[in-house]
């Protein structure tokens, strides 16, 4: 084994969901190497999930639309340079890329350290540019084992167990707070649905979120809140048409750490397989997961695989996704969804969610 690096790069730029799933191999990190200086490369919009993180002593932003069209334009040319420069500068001795793509293994070649790890499967012929490859196999499909994997490598000592850790900065716990007061809101008495994503195929459709906001004021009398990016405020609209009971939209009104204060506090969630749903997974909150083309075996509420709602979710092997059309969300009912939220809840309003860790606590999840 060589020796133990003491500054380390990680790469994983984006999107939300994936960070979240890297957050483990963060935590694993910090507790084999207590004393390395650990930095995460990450593009600015996802930035404020990491701020203030416990465990991270740099956040270096990757602006990749400022350094688009490199080889046709001079400024993204002088911004790529800049950042070879400073990457470089800062003497890593250990790249972790857990992105997999080219951009993203050249941004390790470009930091000069010998010793670059990432994914053996690792897409647009980025393994060439590693020093070692990490083999994926049926015992880390999921992609939080596969990433401790990687960290594996730079240790002989045994993994912790897997384990989120969010930053909550006291200014989101405030805006939560204030919301709560402003909206008449409780803590655990509300459900948060996350109906949009960016990929339009993998939502499931408004008009079932209404009939499930329905129901789940019915049976339990929890407010329904729904949110999203501000261009997800149309489909939040039509939940509110369509539903009997009022729905909170704050599509587009919420931070990201605002986000996560407001998740800590809810006493379900019911998500897209988009990234503010694999938030609400990490905080180890009280959640119904949709999933669709992707291949949730990857991908579920890691240590939490009741929370998702799937057509033969641990049948599909390997593959990343899948378009077989039985696999479309729309298969997904409103009474499967339901009793999946009721089994959460218990059956019984606020039980569930009272035990949870506090904001000022990590959240766990186990293998």
């Amino acid at each position: 084994m060589d020796p133990a690096p003491t500054n380390i790069l990680i790469i994983k730029p984006s999107a939300l969901g994936d960070i979240v799933l890297t957050l483990p191999a963060l935590n694993a990190l910090r507790t084999l190497l207590p004393r390395a200086t650990i930095s995460w490369l990450v593009q600015p919009e996802f930035a404020p999930l990491l701020e203030g993180h416990p465990q991270l002593d740099r956040i270096i932003s990757f602006d990749r639309h400022r350094l688009a069209g490199t080889w046709r334009n001079i400024h993204s040319l002088q911004a790529l340079l800049h950042l070879r420069r400073d990457l470089r500068a800062r003497q890593f001795d250990c790249v972790l890329d857990f992105q997999g793509l080219l951009r993203s293994a050249l941004l390790g070649y470009f930091t000069g350290t010998t010793l670059r790890i990432g994914m053996a499967n690792a897409r647009e012929g980025a393994h060439w540019l590693y020093s070692r490859t990490i083999h994926q196999d049926i015992n880390n499909l999921h992609l939080v084992d596969f990433n401790l994997k990687l960290v594996q490598s730079l240790s002989a000592e045994p993994l912790p167990p897997a384990l989120f850790v969010f930053p909550h900065p006291p200014e989101a716990r405030a805006w939560a707070q204030f919301l709560f007061e402003r909206r008449a809101l409780a803590r655990r008495r509300y459900v948060i649905f996350v109906a949009g994503s960016a990929q339009g195929d993998k939502c499931w459709p408004a008009e079932r979120f209404a009939d499930l906001a329905d129901r789940l004021q019915d049976a339990f009398g929890l407010s329904i809140v729904a949110v999203g990016s501000a261009g997800e405020g149309e489909t939040v609209d039509q939940i509110g048409r369509q539903s009997r009971c009022p729905v909170l939209s704050l599509a587009g009104q919420t931070t990201l750490p605002q986000l996560v204060a407001l998740m800590d506090s809810a006493a379900l969630v019911v998500a897209n397989d988009t990234g503010p749903g694999h938030v609400a997974a990490g905080l180890g909150v009280p959640l119904v997961m949709l999933y669709s083309w992707s291949n949730p075996a990857r991908i579920y509420p890691y240590g939490r695989p009741e929370c998702m709602v799937a057509v033969d979710p641990f049948g599909r092997g390997r593959q990343i996704k899948s378009r077989d059309p039985r696999y479309n969300v729309r298969n997904l009912s409103v009474d499967e969804v339901f009793e999946k939220a009721y089994e959460q809840l218990d059956g019984q309003p606020g039980r569930k969610g009272t035990n949870r860790p506090s904001a000022s606590e990590p959240s766990r999840a186990g293998h």
